[in-house]
């Protein structure tokens, strides 16, 4: 019976040699960063040296950025000098929650008259609307600033402006064709893409408004620092693209955030179980510990509880709130585990036509709005195929549901695509969400077919694995780890390094909690053994002794004791190869020999694994263990001019 292996299908980066020899040469970098950091996008020194050394890049000023930055930035001071009424609007996920939190700290700091309203998630759903508008109207009013939402709500600015309160909008989603009509908007999406502000999360647009406007007024003592850890968490949390800006302010912020003077930040860290003692965070420790617990409560939880937990001053208030982050969460991974089980029984019973259909739609009653997108996010990496996940609500007339996406299939086009079926709905290229009535069901599921096929062929419908660089096992260790390490913070637009090994022998593997594999690889002759974990993987369990494996390169601290482990995120049968390859001797020596991919590339092996590759009519090739750490040679020199001439006549003679 074949193994039971994840289906995947792996997207394996090509080296270029020359780019890499010489991005080692400039930055002394180990061949296999080199090749890291060239699939970036960074392929020569000047930008290796701005991402090396972010604080080295000098940037524009965000007034001469963001248009409207300048009109916000007196908007502000305007109504701080004045003792209007301004009222904050955000949102109810990490970005929206830490965004409203940074401002509030920021112009109560500044001495304005400010207040905050979160919509419901349950009740209103995302962004501002009309009713939050008229109830800010009624209550005095002046200046309204909305945080991660509001380019979208055209009809709710619209109101605010018929009476007459002034609207600033800080938002980061993508533009609607008609922009609302508010007195300034601040949105990065405006911005040039390749301008260093273009990554920028809400909490991130929200920090550029609060830092100017406090160097405008004088005031940034004491204020900086305190920013900038709301920044770093609700970056991360929001899983923004750690490129541009965000990756020169949160290398700063992660050095911040252990020694945090937020009496809310101290208690959460204290709650999930990160040391005060850590020299820096990294954004595995917000996206896996932190980030978490503060969605938990935008989803399931009530958002105040995170505003309290942000701006208090009060220790026991901060541990109050940090406790019920913690409560919140425990809740929101039992739904979680919950509604994942039941939708995988559901799809494997009912035999759903996902792969025929090229998208997975689910629509069940009773299931939680607040957590259906984290279970798409799991279904997703289950079956490789476009999710949308549904609920039914106001007695299964109506259905709101979250959306995610594969890379070559567009979220907010897919619902675009689909408007006329739909109420609301929002996103971008790898997440939305949506409302319709359950009534257009079938009709939406028909239309998100038809997409589907528009775009994505049967091949697509698998997990992507991203793969930088061939790897030997000899190759991994600490001090790899540790310049790997030293390159953080990896993330989305960043992502961690992933390298492959053929061909590994696995000497042992064991089931680890409720569905986890604790393995123990090595060399097919059982050399350079290394210890591994393959998180979720436990159904796969045995895995065949020979395979390929994908992982990251991670530490392992136990009790103290530091030790090297492989996160495994891909595994496959060894690849059969079509290309024939002979043994010969030459001066005593055993080498095997053959073409690689393509008939202009000869390939000669030692009996210690280096690979010389030769180009037809090439003068210098290239020598080493993989394509990563291969070095230039002259082969017009007589050793390798006869090995080579003994290579080809053996494959003639063969």
């Amino acid at each position: 019976m074949a193994p039971k292996l994840p289906r995947q299908r792996w997207k394996i980066k090509e080296a270029d040699r020359v780019q890499i020899q010489e991005l080692v040469e400039k930055t002394g970098l180990s061949p296999l960063l080199a090749q890291v950091l060239i699939h970036r996008d960074i392929t020569n020194a000047e930008l290796a040296q701005v991402y090396l050394d972010p604080e080295s890049q000098t940037l524009p000023a965000p007034l001469t950025e963001f248009a409207d930055l300048a009109i916000s930035v007196e908007l502000l001071k305007d109504a701080i000098a004045n003792q209007d009424k301004i009222a904050i609007c955000g949102d109810y996920d990490a970005d929206g929650m830490t965004s409203t939190a940074l401002l509030l700290r920021a112009l109560r700091h500044l001495g304005a008259n400010v207040d905050y309203a979160i919509p419901s998630r349950m009740k209103d759903g995302y962004g501002i609307n009309q009713r939050i508008v008229q109830e800010f109207a009624d209550t005095n009013v002046r200046l309204i600033l909305t945080v991660d939402n509001g380019i979208s709500a055209y009809d709710a600015i619209a109101l605010a402006v018929e009476l007459g309160l002034k609207v600033i909008i800080t938002d980061h989603h993508d533009l609607p064709e008609k922009l609302p009509p508010a007195q300034a908007i601040l949105n990065p999406k405006l911005l040039a893409k390749n301008s260093p502000y273009a990554g920028l999360a809400g909490v991130g647009v929200a920090y550029v408004l609060a830092i100017c406007t406090a160097q405008s007024l004088g005031k940034i003592t004491g204020l900086t620092e305190q920013l900038l850890e709301l920044y770093t968490l609700g970056t991360i949390a929001d899983l923004a693209p750690l490129t541009g800006v965000n990756r020169r302010w949160l290398k700063r912020g992660l050095r911040k955030l252990p020694q945090s003077k937020l009496m809310g930040i101290q208690a959460l860290m204290q709650m999930a179980g990160v040391s005060e003692e850590q020299k820096q965070l990294k954004p595995d420790d917000i996206g896996f510990r932190l980030g978490p617990r503060i969605n938990a409560i935008g989803r399931i939880g009530d958002p105040q509880i995170i505003i309290e937990l942000l701006t208090t001053e009060e220790d026991g208030i901060a541990l109050e709130k940090a406790m019920q982050c913690e409560q919140v969460n425990r809740q929101r991974q039992e739904l979680c585990e919950q509604i994942e089980t039941e939708a995988i029984a559901y799809i494997e019973t009912t035999q759903i036509p996902w792969q025929e259909n090229r998208v997975l739609v689910i629509v069940q009653p009773h299931w939680h709005h607040g957590v259906i997108g984290i279970v798409a996010s799991r279904l997703l990496e289950r079956y490789g195929v476009p999710v949308f996940i549904g609920t039914f609500e106001e007695a299964e007339e109506k259905i709101r549901g979250s959306a995610r996406g594969i890379e070559e299939f567009n979220i907010f086009e897919a619902l675009d695509f689909c408007r006329d079926l739909l109420g609301k709905y929002g996103g971008h290229r790898a997440a939305g969400g949506f409302s319709l009535e359950a009534k257009n069901l079938e009709a939406f599921q028909q239309r998100l077919r038809k997409f589907a096929h528009q775009c994505l062929e049967p091949e697509q419908l698998k997990p992507l694995i991203k793969i930088d660089a061939q790897a030997e096992l000899r190759e991994l260790n600490l001090e790899l780890y540790h310049q790997i390490d030293g390159l953080q913070p990896w993330g989305m637009g960043n992502p961690f390094p992933i390298f492959w090994t053929p061909n590994v022998r696995i000497l042992e593997q064991n089931k680890m909690g409720k569905n986890h594999l604790r393995l123990t690889i090595a060399n097919a002759d059982r050399s350079h053994p290394i210890s591994a974990i393959a998180w979720r993987w436990g159904e796969y369990c045995p895995l065949p002794t020979f395979v390929d494996v994908a992982y990251k390169v991670q530490e392992n601290n136990y009790k103290g004791h530091r030790i090297l482990q492989l996160e495994l995120v891909g595994v496959r049968l060894p690849e059969e190869t079509s290309n024939k390859t002979t043994q010969f001797n030459h001066q005593g020596r055993v080498y095997s020999c053959g073409f690689g991919k393509t008939k202009n590339e000869l390939q000669i092996k030692n009996d210690q694994g280096k690979v010389l590759a030769i180009q037809k009519g090439q003068k210098m090739g290239w020598l080493g263990t993989n394509q990563a750490s291969s070095k230039p040679v002259d082969v017009t020199q007589p050793h390798y001019f006869q090995l080579i001439k003994t290579a080809i006549a053996t494959l003639e003679s063969d």
